[in-house]
């Protein structure tokens, strides 16, 4: 009978080591595929502090958790299972799809770039909308929108970590892609929650009376974090931009040579070597920072043809299509 319970005590003790090496390496799976996505997540919080500016300060915590609520909602209950049924079903298809969210990344990128050196109409509205007075109808729409803009980009964060997790059993894809979901969740909208709540916690340090040294040193800093946050949001904005746009050609560039086109990868490679031997005290950043530029730079191209295409033919055509919606309805 003891021999019996010592063999059981031996077997769980064998399936919870086996448990604990499937947890780290499903850990370890989720940590490799998200940083992949790492251009998307920045762009993703640097895009989603804009959604709250103009509204009273006790409202921009709560928006920010709608938005959360609603960007995971996108991922577990939308995107997960979908990108689950490509991984079953049709595998062929993600690189597509990949390319697909690359090359709107470009042209979203490309369109804030066009937008900052020609102002047009585009944008116009929306200016017009946020200063008309924050209330109730225009929170939900806000809310809306950028829950729309955030499912494109988990989108594309989701097909990069589908792409990036080894085969495996569909269990460990299904909890490699929910903690990638989780925690990417949980990453941008902490940080865009501090970013938002920055400028309060400054105005706050910088009000203190303490007549101490650190009363004095508080308030300096909240001078600062005051002073400072308008232009960090604007950092904010063009790394966001850039991020979107070398993403999206580097996308771009991986699916060409998964259809067998080298050439571009293989040149951005060899000239990003070449130049980070150059450097060799900061040659893994240097040969990163070459290959985000070229990227770049093949993100900018593609943004720039599609700009007329989406103007003349893709959004008329989408007009059309909403206009006789319209009629039948």
């Amino acid at each position: 009978m003891s021999i019996g319970l010592i063999a059981l005590l031996d077997d769980v003790a064998a399936l919870a080591k086996m448990a604990a090496a499937s947890l780290d390496d499903v850990a370890g799976q989720a940590a490799k595929a998200g940083s992949k996505a790492a251009g998307v997540v920045i762009d993703d919080a640097a895009v989603t502090p804009r959604y709250v500016v103009g509204f009273a300060a006790e409202r921009e915590l709560p928006i920010v958790g709608r938005i959360a609520l609603g960007s995971l909602r996108n991922k577990l209950l939308f995107l997960l299972p979908g990108a689950l049924a490509l991984s079953a079903f049709a595998p062929w298809a993600i690189t597509p799809l990949l390319m697909l969210g690359g090359a709107y990344l470009c042209y979203e990128g490309t369109e804030k770039v066009y937008e900052a050196l020609f102002p047009h109409k585009a944008h116009g509205h929306e200016e017009e909308v946020a200063g008309a007075g924050p209330d109730q109808a225009m929170e939900d729409r806000r809310v809306a929108s950028a829950i729309k803009t955030d499912f494109i980009l988990s989108a594309e964060i989701m097909a990069i970590t589908l792409a990036a997790i080894p085969e495996g059993s569909f269990w460990t894809k299904t909890a490699v892609l929910a903690m990638v979901a989780i925690g990417i969740t949980v990453a941008v909208y902490g940080a865009v929650a501090l970013i938002v709540k920055a400028d309060d916690a400054g105005m706050a340090l910088a009000a203190n009376t303490n007549q101490t040294f650190v009363g004095g040193l508080g308030r300096g800093i909240g001078r600062g974090v005051v002073k400072g946050m308008p232009y960090l949001l604007k950092v904010l904005a063009v790394v966001g931009t850039a991020a979107m746009i070398w993403v999206g050609g580097g996308i771009l560039i991986h699916g060409l040579e998964e259809y067998g086109v080298k050439a571009p990868a293989h040149v951005i490679h060899d000239a990003a070597a070449s130049v980070a031997g150059l450097v060799p005290v900061a040659h893994g950043f240097v040969e990163w920072l070459v290959t985000a530029a070229a990227s770049g730079l093949v993100g900018l191209a593609v943004g720039a043809l599609l700009i007329p295409v989406t103007s003349y033919i893709i959004a008329p055509a989408w007009q059309a299509v909403a206009g006789l919606r319209q009629k039948a309805a």
